[in-house]
């Protein structure tokens, strides 16, 4: 018996439509291997029509009142909680979420952070005006930098999507997003929700493969191009963008170091690190897999951190007692695999270390100990249920280790000297330091990182800012 999949379109200029070439791609759900929909698999004409539609609609959009943009957001966060089941089930089959984590963990921040821009949409700062040359008075306009394009990926969907339009709706942009092809379902879901509310043109969402996107990326009207992805991604993107000084937004991946010093409450941190190392299958660019333990504790800190591995459950959405489910593709469970498979001969693996199951991409919790920080799962982002650790002799060794990578998003330090704290926090070159916690993010704070993590900041003020342009205006004062 065939199962009739599911078909996704295209949202451009206020209508659904199908790739111009008819040409699909099938959507595979990650907790069964077995594909669920169709999807466009969009090229250069479909990407030509919603960047038309949306250079149309910019002028307008443009200048409405921050009063105006602020009441369209609140009524797109409003939505979204009316909607929640619907955008829970989508992201579900999308990705193998955990359903009630999604229900828990993903709904109220997204509709906090939409809430958030639009407030911040009333509240663009500048520099006063003023005389700053006799008889010149100078003012500072802050403006939208017009048509954005925009790539999600494929760990957070609907979060991403969410931080990538918010802000720039708030700031006055339109927006081109394109989601990840193989999670397009609750993207295309919020073009439904939005097209409800905003104007035509405003709002538009290509689906489609990376060709897609770099079409996207290179085409003449975005003024901006901005990314969630890959460290690999990143760069393409910025190349491309460079071609025609595109401002360029760039959030990429990480290897964030998780520094636990001899007098961390070790059945604390063990306990919040599992959880955020294993949360969404470590499939995030924060993830606590990169774990630095002082060495008088490090036995001991291994075999609790290998316990808390075995309790840790994976498996299908409807099960509400599994942290985790599957890994989001066939690629992404060959990449997690590949990295274990060729773990040197003084690595052990303490916990995990297998795929769980024959149906879906499921991964065990896993831990490895006894490595080296020139190795290859030290200095490469797994993306996967994998933390490593190594032990470190003092303060200046756990620096080197954790700034010893190319990656600069997050960190976190596990300490009762508050001294310490500071000076950790001080040195280590990431873009977030948590103390004794890790991976919590709330609206009103930026996230981004250096390095080959990027560049821009999501959320908070400074994300906002990033999606808006200054022009200098001076007017003579003198009859």
């Amino acid at each position: 018996m065939t199962t009739e999949l599911r078909r996704l379109r295209n949202y451009i200029d206020g209508e659904f439509r199908d790739a111009a070439d008819g040409r699909t791609i099938e959507v595979v759900n990650p907790a069964t291997g077995r594909p669920y929909a169709t999807s466009p698999l969009s090229g250069e004409q479909d990407v030509d029509a919603a960047m038309a539609a949306a250079a149309r609609a910019f002028p307008a959009w443009r200048d409405t009142t921050p009063a105006e943009r602020q009441r369209v957001l609140l009524k797109i966060a409003d939505a979204f909680e009316e909607r929640a089941e619907e955008l829970i089930a989508a992201e579900s089959e999308n990705t193998g979420k955990p359903i009630e984590l999604t229900r828990s963990e993903e709904i109220p921040p997204m509709v906090d952070q939409i809430r958030f821009f639009a407030g911040a949409a009333r509240l663009l700062e500048g520099r006063s005006a003023g005389e700053y040359m006799e008889g010149m008075t100078s003012i500072v306009r802050r403006e939208p930098v017009g048509v954005c394009a925009q790539v999600a990926p494929w760990n957070y969907p609907m979060m991403m999507a969410v931080w990538k339009f918010a802000p720039a709706l708030a700031a006055g942009n339109t927006v081109v997003l394109k989601p990840s092809d193989t999670t397009p379902a609750s993207t295309v879901l919020i073009a439904e929700i939005i097209g409800a509310i905003v104007p035509r043109g405003v709002f538009n969402v290509v689906c489609g493969d990376r060709d897609t996107g770099r079409a996207m990326v290179e085409h003449k009207t975005p003024a901006m191009a901005s990314i969630t992805g890959s460290v690999r991604a990143g760069m393409q993107v910025a190349e491309s963008a460079s071609k025609d000084v595109k401002r360029v937004h760039l959030e990429l991946g990480g290897k964030a170091p998780v520094v636990v010093f001899e007098d961390a409450d070790i059945a604390k941190a063990v306990e919040d690190i599992a959880v955020a190392g294993y949360f969404n299958a470590g499939q995030d660019c924060t993830a606590a897999t990169r774990v630095l333990v002082h060495e008088s504790i490090h036995d001991e800190f291994v075999t609790a951190l290998a316990k808390a591995a075995a309790d840790t459950k994976t498996g299908r959405p409807d099960d509400a007692d599994v942290l985790y489910g599957p890994l989001n593709n066939a690629n992404q469970l060959k990449q997690v695999t590949g990295f274990i498979d060729r773990l040197p001969a003084h690595a052990k693996v303490e916990a995990g270390g297998h795929r769980v199951g024959e149906q879906g991409y499921f991964y065990a919790p896993t831990v490895v100990s006894g490595l080296k920080q020139d190795d290859e799962i030290i200095q490469n982002e797994v993306f996967g249920p994998v933390i490593t650790v190594q032990s470190f002799t003092d303060e200046a060794q756990a620096l080197e280790f954790a700034n010893g990578v190319e990656y600069a998003l997050a960190s976190s330090v596990w300490t009762k000297d508050h001294a310490r704290a500071m000076r950790m926090s001080k040195n280590l070159d990431f873009g977030c330091v948590w103390i004794n916690t890790h991976i919590p993010l709330v609206a009103e704070m930026p996230h981004g990182g250096f390095k080959k993590s990027g560049y821009g900041k999501d959320l908070s003020a400074y994300g906002f800012e990033d999606y808006t342009r200054i022009k200098h205006v001076m007017t003579s004062i003198e009859g």
